[in-house]
């Protein structure tokens, strides 16, 4: 993956659902939520003028980066999900599908990069930060219609 070519890809197509500021949050190593105030962030020998990329990229050199693809929520009853990115998408999903991945509240989806690599994991953020036990929790994989419009979502995103 290009890291540099996809956070400027995504942070072209994000204003339906973030701040282009706000596309990526620090995650630790518990998964935690960090800041995503990337713009403030001065540590790791980040300099006023470094881009919001260069800043990222001197970030991910010593944390986990969550850029965020879009929105999520679900709606019970009718077992329906609507999902908030480039593209908005409104569809049905089966009784079970939807007790796997439902959740009681909306989340951000998007791509964990690890710390001084290329590798990356799709997953899902509060979303907001400011709560204690905000975290990241991976999507787990499956055929299922709804991991297919989320990892269809982030191909188009990704820069390979």
């Amino acid at each position: 993956m290009r890291i540099n070519e996809t956070i400027k890809n995504i942070r072209a197509s994000c204003d339906n659902y973030v701040d282009k500021d706000l596309v990526a949050t620090i995650i630790h190593d518990n998964y935690y939520m960090g800041t995503n105030n990337i713009l403030e962030f001065d540590d790791y020998g980040i300099k006023k003028d470094d881009t919001y990329e260069k800043r990222i990229l001197k970030i991910l050199k010593h944390e986990n980066i969550f850029l965020a693809a879009g929105m999520y929520t679900f709606i019970p009853v009718i077992n329906e999900c609507d999902i908030y990115s480039v593209n908005d998408y409104n569809f049905k999903l089966s009784e079970d599908e939807f007790e796997k991945y439902a959740n009681e509240k909306e989340r951000i989806f998007g791509i964990l990069i690890k710390k001084d690599s290329n590798d990356f994991i799709i997953g899902s953020t509060d979303l907001c930060g400011c709560s204690i036990d905000a975290s990241f929790k991976e999507i787990e994989k499956s055929d299922l219609d709804f991991y297919k419009k989320i990892e269809e979502i982030i191909d188009t995103l990704v820069i390979y």
